[in-house]
């Protein structure tokens, strides 16, 4: 992860001061101390927020988790100097399990930062990307044996194809294009084979947002992260101890859509506080600097 003894750039996070702002209140212009204090990072990717996190605080522990085995060589090696800094690959769904490691901390803290990584996106043997030509993997962790989107495009019916474009990725067009991925299925083998059959069947303006909706559906399937964000979150809610924060970043309405119910369904039993009305939205300047961060929406909650 090294280019002439300079860390690569891996991917730039979203939102940093706004994620710092509302998951460490008591901050005030000086380091957040509390012996006590444990934050976790629970989507770890390169470790800006992690890192963000530990430069504000001067005592406590921070945690970070990822499923991928890049993104945690990546950070542990970006964050080695930093003692009170422990990592995990492992996925966020095993919170509990990581919680009670660590029967001296109480949690104060917790960011959930979903979606994929710019470096994810850009690697061809990940197959997240159309613009990318690679296998079509679009597991998060790869050595897991779990079904990748080949094995679902090969194995899956045209009718099954159709919903999971339709549910997981909202695409108007998930028929026509379903039937054109089942009846070519035996010839799709790289990402730019599945781009091509959905360019044969979308044209004009709506290409490139179907082309988004198709990969994305695929990948929420693989990695089932609708049912993965539904659990994590809410054992995050409840092993939190009472003041501690809650902040999630989404990329997506299906994820955004989750999030805000959870929240409602616990604030409604005074569980939650719900610290933002509507989700915050990343500075133009942020998204100039940082295309990635155009389609983000944070909201925070304070557990009560």
């Amino acid at each position: 992860m090294t280019e002439n003894n300079q860390i690569v750039q891996f991917h730039v996070p979203v939102m940093t001061q706004t994620v710092i702002q509302y998951l460490l209140p008591c901050i005030q212009h000086k380091k957040y101390k509390d012996k006590s204090a444990m934050y976790i990072d629970a989507t770890l990717g390169s470790g800006g927020h992690s890192q963000a996190i530990l430069e504000n605080i001067s005592d406590g522990i921070v945690v970070g988790i990822d499923l991928d085995i890049d993104a945690i060589e990546y950070s542990k090696n970006r964050l080695k100097d930093h003692s009170n800094f422990h990592i995990f690959h492992t996925s966020y769904t095993n919170l509990d399990q990581i919680v009670s490691q660590f029967p001296d901390y109480a949690l104060k803290g917790v960011l959930f930062d979903l979606g994929i990584s710019s470096h994810q996106i850009s690697k061809p043997n990940r197959g997240f990307s159309y613009s990318v030509q690679g296998i079509l993997d679009m597991r998060f962790d790869q050595s897991n044996p779990i079904r990748n989107a080949k094995d679902i495009i090969q194995r899956s019916s045209e009718y099954e194809l159709s919903n999971i474009l339709f549910k997981y990725g909202e695409e108007r067009f998930a028929r026509n294009i379903a039937r054109q991925i089942h009846e070519q299925r035996r010839n799709i083998r790289t990402t730019f084979d599945l781009a091509q059959i959905v360019r044969s069947v979308v044209h004009g303006k709506n290409i490139n947002k179907s082309l988004s909706r198709v990969f994305q559906a695929l990948r929420i399937l693989v990695n089932n992260e609708l049912d993965n964000v539904k659990i994590g979150l809410s054992k995050a809610i409840d092993l939190c101890a009472t003041g501690a924060r809650l902040v999630v970043i989404t990329y997506h309405s299906l994820e955004d859509r989750i999030v805000k119910q959870i929240f409602r369904d616990y604030a409604q039993n005074n569980k939650l506080q719900i610290l933002t009305k509507k989700p915050i939205r990343p500075l133009l300047i942020e998204i100039n600097n940082n295309p990635s961060a155009r389609s983000a929406h944070l909201r925070a909650a304070q557990k009560v």
